[in-house]
């Protein structure tokens, strides 16, 4: 049985050992090219390690407190816009320190939530390897209100 010679479509000379292989440059260049775009599009954006100290008016470490953090950052291109909800909820441990995974470079919100203190929030910018949040707490203030306080009912009546 005697093989076919490879043909090429009508018009388009090339060769498969020669030097004329015009007909594929444009499809390798397309390939190329969109090789190195989804190798940009799956990259890992780089992230930071976040580390909250928490601490009283008295420079003392408070343990035990919940330490809430949202990652709020800019949306990602290579996402198409869509943001991955990132939501961590740990305890600060005796020394008073809460470490977080690695979470991507942008805006976190920082939330501090434990009894005998006010609550603290606030927004951090995160642009390095390693971010640490120093957060003070401060005592409770007393209650107040803008109505009078209640009379005692008269109980002669």
């Amino acid at each position: 049985m005697r093989r076919r010679p490879f043909c090429p479509a009508p018009g388009i000379k090339a060769t498969i050992n020669g030097n004329n292989l015009k007909a594929m440059q444009p499809l390798s260049r397309f390939l190329t090219i969109g090789l190195a775009a989804a190798t940009l599009l799956v990259a890992d954006p780089q992230k930071s390690t976040i580390k909250v100290e928490v601490k009283n008016q008295f420079d003392k470490p408070v343990e035990n407190a919940s330490v809430i953090l949202d990652f709020v950052g800019s949306h990602q291109i290579t996402k198409l816009g869509k943001r991955k909800a990132t939501h961590w909820e740990v305890h600060t441990n005796q020394q008073g320190i809460a470490t977080f995974p690695p979470v991507p470079y942008g805006t976190i919100q920082v939330q501090v939530i434990t009894k005998k203190y006010q609550t603290f929030g606030d927004k951090f910018e995160v642009d390095s390897d390693e971010k640490k949040v120093e957060v003070k707490l401060n005592p409770p203030q007393g209650q107040y209100s803008v109505h009078p306080p209640l009379k005692p009912a008269d109980p002669d009546k």
